[in-house]
């Protein structure tokens, strides 16, 4: 007899959860310093309009096909296509990503886990790596300071994952998100304060064209694809543990708003530091490891500040990846009907094991080879899923929807919107989106031969 397949309690639950999922270090730490390197608020404007325009739709394509399917992305695709072969390298690609992009998402993780202890124990004001902005550099140097925080990581990671959909992913994303929304806001407050803060709303909201490129639109493209967590099929496993009857547009905008928002927050809590010592917006990845840490020694109260925003960036990326370690379990344990709990703590000692290498490539192996002009297994691996599989399971997905699944799919994810919005949304699944996105992937093509 098979076993009933859990779901979400709520379309609550699925909000905070997809949410989750979608807010991460990329919003609190990416969506910041490109920003910034973008000149601010036309960047922010192309960015929200890049959202609605092709992260939204393969959003929807993503959750419809794991709701109607309702099972692992690998199989969903077999499922409602059996005569199609396309759909399952697409949900193949996505495990891959999945695994790769957690084997090193972890050790970033154990990375925040560090300067987060830190901040709680009082260091930002005692060490001379927080107060030159070296902090990062040092930890980097410290391999196996570096692995302790790393198996922190994967064991929270692994341990809210085994606890199945609503004993894990449920009841720890309603107790993280909420905290998450709560502290960001608190910090919102006391930055409200500072001098910067209405250099950092200009900054943001007060667009000035003149500053785009064409760089500056293949990153909103970009960033809007990837923010929500599309391409590797966390979207679509979430969405297989929600009910069919559940509407899919007002669920997606949530989602997509709810995400936006977070990012928008923390750009203004980020900026309004930065302006307020008069330092360079353009400061780069560096931002939340060098940066911010630096100026919290010099802020009155500075060494709080750094325990709320380190809080915040730990349930960001916590919350991130369990959605990407259950896009591997899912498939592991209903494929070959396992246990969940010997799944998932087998998936985290491999991952683990997989972390290993990216922590000692940024040291002591970080010489040994070189592939597509990157010299450790941390930028490789951030490579070869941010640029080559992410973007090509997500024109697959899309395709997917639009040409295989095709109009009857869009009317069933749409629900009683009128027919402009259901022929707007086929099509820009069909060739809008799927263009987009590869355009953007033959630019990094270009980018890493050249």
């Amino acid at each position: 007899m098979l076993k009933k397949r859990a779901h979400w309690g709520s379309r609550l639950a699925f909000v905070l959860a997809a949410a989750g999922s979608a807010i991460g270090l990329g919003n609190i730490w990416k969506f910041p310093y490109i920003t910034g390197v973008n000149g601010g608020g036309a960047f922010v404007l192309l960015y929200l309009v890049c959202i609605f325009a092709v992260g939204v739709p393969i959003l929807i394509s993503e959750m419809y096909i794991g709701q109607k399917a309702q099972t692992n992305n690998v199989d969903a695709f077999k499922k409602l296509a059996p005569s199609n072969k396309w759909g399952g390298i697409a949900g193949w690609l996505g495990l891959l990503s999945a695994f790769m992009i957690l084997s090193f998402y972890s050790v970033v993780g154990g990375w925040i886990l560090d300067f987060e202890f830190q901040s709680l124990t009082g260091m930002f004001s005692e060490q001379t790596g927080f107060k030159d902005g070296s902090a990062l550099t040092d930890l980097l140097g410290a391999p196996y300071r570096q692995l302790l925080w790393h198996a922190l990581f994967m064991s929270i990671v692994t341990f809210i994952v085994c606890r199945g959909v609503k004993g894990g992913l449920e009841k720890f994303n309603k107790i993280l998100m909420p905290t998450l929304f709560v502290l960001l806001l608190a910090l919102f407050v006391r930055v409200l304060f500072l001098d910067g803060f209405t250099d950092a709303v200009a900054f943001l909201f007060a667009p000035d064209f003149s500053k785009l490129t064409a760089d500056s639109m293949l990153e909103a493209v970009g960033h809007s694809f990837f923010t929500l967590s599309l391409g590797m099929g966390a979207i679509m496993v979430y969405g297989s543990y929600l009910d069919e009857k559940e509407n899919l547009f007002k669920i997606s905008i949530a989602v997509a708003a709810l995400d936006t928002a977070i990012a928008l927050l923390a750009g203004l809590v980020i900026f309004s530091i930065v302006f307020t010592f008069n330092l360079d917006p353009q400061s780069g990845p560096g931002l939340i490891f060098g940066t911010l840490p630096k100026l919290f020694t010099q802020i009155p109260g500075g060494n709080f500040l750094a325990v709320v925003f380190f809080f915040i960036v730990t349930f960001a990326a916590i919350t991130s990846a369990v959605s990407i370690l259950e896009v591997v379990v899912a498939f592991w344990s209903e494929r070959y009907e396992l246990s969940r709990e010997k799944t998932s703590i087998a998936t985290g000692l491999i991952m683990f094991f997989v972390g290993i290498l990216h922590v000692f490539s940024t040291n002591e192996w970080g010489d040994i080879f070189s592939i597509l002009g990157k010299t450790n297994f941390f930028d490789l691996f951030d490579l070869l899923t941010s640029a080559y599989l992410l973007p090509l399971g997500g024109v697959m997905i899309s395709l997917y929807f639009g040409w295989v699944l095709g109009p009857e799919a869009i009317k069933n994810a749409l629900g009683d919107k009128p027919a402009i919005a259901q022929v707007s949304l086929l099509w820009t699944c069909r060739l809008i989106a799927p263009l987009l996105v590869l355009f953007i992937l033959l630019q990094k093509i270009i980018e890493v031969l050249s």
